[in-house]
Protein backbone atom coordinates (compact mmCIF):
# COMPACT_ATOMS: atom_id res chain seq x y z
CA UNK A 1 0.00 0.00 0.00
CA UNK A 2 1.35 3.40 -0.98
CA UNK A 3 2.23 5.75 1.84
CA UNK A 4 0.71 9.13 2.47
CA UNK A 5 3.96 10.93 3.32
CA UNK A 6 7.18 11.66 1.52
CA UNK A 7 10.25 13.81 2.09
CA UNK A 8 11.89 16.51 0.00
CA UNK A 9 14.72 19.00 0.17
CA UNK A 10 14.99 22.13 -1.91
CA UNK A 11 18.69 22.07 -2.69
CA UNK A 12 21.30 24.83 -2.19
CA UNK A 13 21.38 26.18 -5.76
CA UNK A 14 17.59 26.45 -5.98
CA UNK A 15 17.47 28.27 -2.63
CA UNK A 16 20.31 30.60 -3.70
CA UNK A 17 18.53 31.37 -6.97
CA UNK A 18 15.36 32.36 -5.09
CA UNK A 19 13.24 29.47 -6.36
CA UNK A 20 12.15 28.00 -3.01
CA UNK A 21 8.83 29.85 -2.88
CA UNK A 22 7.95 28.91 -6.45
CA UNK A 23 8.86 25.28 -5.80
CA UNK A 24 6.74 25.20 -2.64
CA UNK A 25 3.86 26.76 -4.60
CA UNK A 26 4.14 23.97 -7.19
CA UNK A 27 4.16 21.34 -4.46
CA UNK A 28 1.10 22.76 -2.71
CA UNK A 29 -0.64 23.42 -6.02
CA UNK A 30 -0.29 19.73 -6.83
CA UNK A 31 -2.26 18.70 -3.78
CA UNK A 32 0.49 18.12 -1.22
CA UNK A 33 0.10 19.32 2.35
CA UNK A 34 3.28 20.51 4.05
CA UNK A 35 3.49 18.53 7.31
CA UNK A 36 6.87 19.92 8.38
CA UNK A 37 9.14 22.60 6.93
CA UNK A 38 12.60 23.69 8.02
CA UNK A 39 15.11 26.18 6.61
CA UNK A 40 18.53 24.90 7.61
CA UNK A 41 22.05 24.19 6.46
CA UNK A 42 23.66 20.77 6.57
CA UNK A 43 27.16 20.48 7.97
CA UNK A 44 29.56 18.39 5.93
CA UNK A 45 29.18 15.59 8.47
CA UNK A 46 25.36 15.75 8.35
CA UNK A 47 25.31 15.75 4.54
CA UNK A 48 27.63 12.73 4.59
CA UNK A 49 25.33 10.91 7.00
CA UNK A 50 22.20 11.76 4.99
CA UNK A 51 23.73 10.45 1.75
CA UNK A 52 25.54 7.49 3.40
CA UNK A 53 23.70 5.12 1.07
CA UNK A 54 25.79 6.56 -1.80
CA UNK A 55 29.14 6.37 0.03
CA UNK A 56 30.69 3.87 -2.41
CA UNK A 57 29.59 5.79 -5.50
CA UNK A 58 32.10 8.01 -7.32
CA UNK A 59 29.93 11.14 -6.94
CA UNK A 60 29.53 10.85 -3.14
CA UNK A 61 32.23 13.39 -2.18
CA UNK A 62 30.97 16.00 -4.63
CA UNK A 63 27.39 15.39 -3.51
CA UNK A 64 28.28 15.89 0.15
CA UNK A 65 30.28 19.06 -0.60
CA UNK A 66 27.42 20.43 -2.68
CA UNK A 67 24.70 19.68 -0.14
CA UNK A 68 26.75 21.38 2.59
CA UNK A 69 27.44 24.42 0.40
CA UNK A 70 24.40 26.48 1.38
CA UNK A 71 21.01 26.53 3.06
CA UNK A 72 18.25 24.12 2.09
CA UNK A 73 14.58 23.68 2.86
CA UNK A 74 13.63 20.26 4.23
CA UNK A 75 9.98 19.23 4.18
CA UNK A 76 7.69 16.33 4.89
CA UNK A 77 4.75 16.26 2.51
CA UNK A 78 1.43 14.49 2.75
CA UNK A 79 -0.92 13.25 0.02
CA UNK A 80 -2.40 9.93 -1.05
CA UNK A 81 0.31 8.02 -2.95
CA UNK A 82 2.76 10.73 -1.86
CA UNK A 83 6.11 9.27 -2.90
CA UNK A 84 5.03 8.19 -6.38
CA UNK A 85 3.12 11.40 -7.08
CA UNK A 86 6.03 13.52 -5.86
CA UNK A 87 8.54 11.64 -8.02
CA UNK A 88 6.33 12.44 -11.02
CA UNK A 89 6.13 16.11 -9.99
CA UNK A 90 9.88 16.55 -9.64
CA UNK A 91 10.71 14.88 -12.96
CA UNK A 92 13.81 13.11 -14.21
CA UNK A 93 17.14 13.69 -12.44
CA UNK A 94 18.53 15.14 -15.68
CA UNK A 95 16.48 18.28 -16.35
CA UNK A 96 17.01 17.93 -20.10
CA UNK A 97 15.02 14.69 -19.86
CA UNK A 98 12.41 15.99 -17.40
CA UNK A 99 8.86 16.48 -18.63
CA UNK A 100 7.38 19.95 -19.07
CA UNK A 101 5.60 21.11 -15.94
CA UNK A 102 7.97 19.32 -13.56
CA UNK A 103 10.04 21.03 -10.89
CA UNK A 104 13.35 19.95 -12.37
CA UNK A 105 12.40 21.06 -15.88
CA UNK A 106 11.55 24.49 -14.50
CA UNK A 107 14.31 25.00 -11.92
CA UNK A 108 17.21 22.51 -12.18
CA UNK A 109 20.58 23.73 -13.44
CA UNK A 110 22.02 20.32 -14.31
CA UNK A 111 21.86 16.62 -13.48
CA UNK A 112 24.00 17.27 -10.40
CA UNK A 113 22.29 20.53 -9.39
CA UNK A 114 18.75 19.33 -9.90
CA UNK A 115 16.86 21.69 -7.53
CA UNK A 116 15.15 19.11 -5.28
CA UNK A 117 15.60 15.80 -3.56
CA UNK A 118 12.67 13.40 -3.40
CA UNK A 119 12.53 10.16 -1.45
CA UNK A 120 12.68 7.06 -3.64
CA UNK A 121 10.60 4.79 -1.39
CA UNK A 122 8.08 5.02 1.42
CA UNK A 123 10.67 3.50 3.76
CA UNK A 124 13.32 6.10 2.84
CA UNK A 125 10.77 8.90 3.18
CA UNK A 126 10.23 7.89 6.80
CA UNK A 127 13.98 7.63 7.49
CA UNK A 128 14.77 10.92 5.75
CA UNK A 129 11.91 12.77 7.44
CA UNK A 130 13.11 11.63 10.85
CA UNK A 131 16.65 12.75 9.97
CA UNK A 132 15.40 16.35 10.00
CA UNK A 133 12.27 16.38 12.16
CA UNK A 134 11.32 15.06 15.58
CA UNK A 135 7.82 13.63 16.01
CA UNK A 136 6.67 16.88 17.69
CA UNK A 137 7.73 18.81 14.56
CA UNK A 138 5.46 16.76 12.29
CA UNK A 139 1.92 17.98 11.96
Amino acid sequence: MAGTRTFTMIKPEAVAAGHAGKILDMIIGNGFRVVSLKYTRLSHKEAGAFYEVHKERPFYGELVDYMASGPIYAAILEKSNAMEDFRKLIGATDPSQAAEGTIRKAFAESKAKNAVHGSDSDENALIEGHFFFSSREQY
